[in-house]
């Protein structure tokens, strides 16, 4: 957002200015206030400050949200306590003393929270904020490429993932979501969720409950090299499974398999078609650095610029509501019946995929 980005790998300069930061925490190895001095970038002590420019009133176009990568307490759930509720009501109060509303885009999931997130979606509709949230994954290039049209027939998705189980297994989520929300009837919601982790992961694959995710694992792990030899269920030292309900009968699954997987995948079922289809988030060959931050950026500005999301804040409401429930069945040991997630809405008939 500083110094330009590329979009389908062409060259593409800023089309906005950022002009306050105010940083949470700074840690040793912070970066933000030598980035903000070299860019002429004021910086303030809080939200407020930040948003008003150190005035009474909002004086700021849009915002950015960036929730993450702090020192925060772990719940007993295992998540990570991000103060992205709270900095969200904050940015929400300058815009009500000031009777003005900007876009906001928050990333990553709106809140560990089933209760903060959906206050949150609920809080920006109310005071009509043009509003938008997600993981940057669905937005890089897909190999190889792959949108499914709009009312695809699709049956059952798998999505592949790795990494730290709960800020990964967001992306995993919204990979396997961005796809399945393209499905006939659009989105309904989610009923029912169950995580498992270790050999309860493969005695579910191979069960009556979820061997039809086993030929979509297959298909999806086919886009990728595998960081280790053989089979999954050899070499995953910590596989989890997320297994998702849908209201309207549809069933998905996110494998996540840290030191095993090396890209996000995603193979899915459709009606009528013999073999799955396919494809890996993020590009092959001589890839250029970091291309799902290009995207992520590109929707950020259009955001900014036009007023208006990319994809639905809905995907990200619902994702967030999954994750958190996922996180409390690993917990607890059991499946989660899900009425809170009954959501509906449907994904945009053009959506922005980088191609290259």
């Amino acid at each position: 957002m500083l110094h330009g980005y590329r979009v389908n790998d062409v060259p593409t300069e800023p089309r906005t200015r950022l002009v306050a930061l105010h940083a949470v925490q700074l840690p040793r190895n912070d970066l933000s206030q030598e980035l903000a001095a070299r860019n002429e970038c004021a910086v303030f002590p809080s939200v407020t400050a930040a948003l008003t420019l150190g005035g009474s009133e909002l004086a700021v176009d849009a915002v950015l949200l960036v929730g993450e990568h702090g020192n925060y307490p772990r719940n007993e759930y295992g998540q990570k306590q991000y103060p992205r509720y709270e900095l969200f009501h904050e940015i929400l109060d300058v815009f009500k003393t000031s009777s003005r509303v900007v876009p906001v885009f928050s990333d990553k999931h709106l809140s560990y929270s089933w209760t903060k997130a959906k206050d949150m979606y609920d809080a920006a509709a109310a005071l009509h904020v043009p509003f938008a949230a997600g993981s940057s994954i669905p937005l890089t290039p897909r190999t190889p490429p792959l949108t499914l049209p709009l009312g695809a027939p699709l049956t059952h998705a798998v999505a592949v993932g790795y990494g730290e189980l709960e800020d990964y297994g967001f992306h995993t989520l919204e990979v396997l979501q961005c796809m399945a929300e393209r499905r006939r009837g659009g989105e309904t919601g989610i009923a029912a969720v169950e995580a498992l982790r270790g050999d309860d992961v493969w005695r579910w694959r191979a069960s009556a409950a979820g061997k039809w995710s086993a030929p979509l694992l297959d298909a999806a792990l086919a886009r990728t090299t595998p960081l280790q030899p053989g089979r999954p269920e050899d070499s995953a030292p910590r596989p989890f499974v997320f297994i998702i309900e849908y209201r309207d009968g549809f069933k998905g699954a996110a494998y996540m398999l840290d030191r095993y997987a090396r890209d996000w995948c995603f193979a899915g079922k459709i009606s009528g078609h013999r073999e799955p289809v396919s494809t890996c988030f993020g590009p092959r060959g001589p890839a250029r650095d970091l291309p799902h931050f290009d995207g992520l950026v590109h929707v950020i500005e259009e955001l900014f610029v036009t007023g208006r999301p990319a994809y639905p804040v809905e995907r990200t409401l619902l994702t967030s509501g999954a994750l958190d429930f996922l996180m409390r069945s690993l917990h607890d040991g059991r499946r989660l019946l899900t009425p809170e997630l009954k959501l509906r809405y449907q994904s945009p008939r053009q959506v922005f995929v980088q191609t290259a």
